[in-house]
């Protein structure tokens, strides 16, 4: 098991939705049978849900890990496209009353509703992704994010021709902003002359940005035009169209999020124009919270997963980083010691 870290919480809303434009206005509930008496493993996934080939997938793996390792038992249900909050509270006390230990929100608009539902249900261990909560019964699981996203940077530098890259955020949300910063961070560390073109696709409350692949195609073909070759989109669903915008472009890079984007079925024909992904490894968190609990041991507070940790990391697939790793090496290196200190603002 990874090394987990804890840390003194310190409440920064932030926020990642997989979001996918099929899931959108539909609920899904996925029951699946261990054997009785079993742990129960009770998920609750952000819009998208299990399927959606990038966040909510990932919190999936570990899931799927801990229900074979251990025989447990799972309940999985999927927020819908404009619910209230009182649905998801709704959603997590079905779980919690249903005798799931864990109860497992997805993302950070579960929050509200998980600190409410866990004090009411003091028994039971709550975990909450990418965000941070002060209540006792709450593991947070949170990650680095700018950090991978700082690799990722001087990998764009590397392999861009001319400098000119672009970076699309699902919503200008503080989560998001720390994969921006750390970025353009690694761009410009790498490469000071190069320029980073920043656009997100929704703001504030409107969250649309997260699960629109045509505004995010939209979006980069906007900065193909004004000469970029790498694009980074971190942006959920909506990054599906900027990969098959930057496809159609010869000699552009994409850059993938949260899951192996380049081993994504639906993205597979981009395959050979994806760099790399960032991925953030909530399977480990996941599969971490619910072996606490196996063990009589459940984890609370705040579970950091870093970059040292394995927490965040790029994905090789294809070998695209192959000419240019010995530096990413290095840089992964100075960040781990400390010599260099990843901005998670702009």
């Amino acid at each position: 098991m990874r090394r987990v870290s804890k840390i003194a919480a310190a409440c920064t809303i932030t926020a990642t939705l997989a979001l996918t434009a099929s899931a959108c206005g539909e609920s899904s509930t996925e029951d699946t049978s261990g054997d009785s008496g079993s742990l129960k493993i009770g998920m609750a996934y952000d819009v998208g849900g299990r399927g959606d080939n990038s966040f909510n997938d990932s919190a999936a793996r570990g899931l799927d890990k801990a229900k074979a390792e251990f025989k447990a038992e799972a309940k999985e249900l999927t927020a819908k496209t404009g619910e209230t909050p009182a649905d998801r509270e709704q959603r997590l006390a079905s779980l919690a009353e249903g005798g799931y230990n864990p109860v497992i929100g997805v993302g950070f608009a579960y929050q509200d509703a998980l600190e409410k539902v866990s004090k009411a249900h003091p028994e039971t261990t709550f975990g909450l992704i990418d965000s941070v909560s002060g209540t006792k019964n709450v593991a947070s699981i949170v990650f680095t994010e700018e950090q991978g996203s700082y690799l990722a940077g001087v990998a764009a530098a590397l392999k861009s021709k001319d400098g000119q890259i672009g970076f699309i955020g699902g919503v200008d949300l503080p989560l998001i902003k720390k994969f921006a910063a750390g970025f353009q961070q690694g761009v410009l560390d790498t490469n000071p002359r190069a320029k980073v073109q920043i656009q997100y696709l929704s703001t504030g409350s409107d969250l649309s940005g997260f699960g629109s692949p045509d505004k995010g195609k939209a979006a980069a073909t906007g900065m193909l035009d004004k000469g970029a070759d790498v694009i980074f989109a971190a942006a959920g669903g909506s990054g599906a169209g900027s990969i098959e915008a930057v496809a159609a472009k010869p000699g552009a890079w994409s850059i993938g999020v949260d899951s192996d984007q380049a081993k994504d079925p639906s993205l597979s024909k981009y395959a050979d124009t994806i760099m790399t992904s960032v991925v953030k490894n909530v399977d480990s968190g996941v599969f971490d919270l619910v072996k606490s609990v196996k063990d009589g041991k459940p984890l609370t507070g705040t579970q950091t997963y870093s970059l040292a940790e394995d927490g965040v990391s790029l994905t090789t697939t294809g070998d695209h980083l192959a000419d240019v790793q010995a530096k990413i090496d290095e840089a992964k290196k100075k960040i781990i010691d400390g010599t260099v200190t990843v901005k998670t603002t702009l």
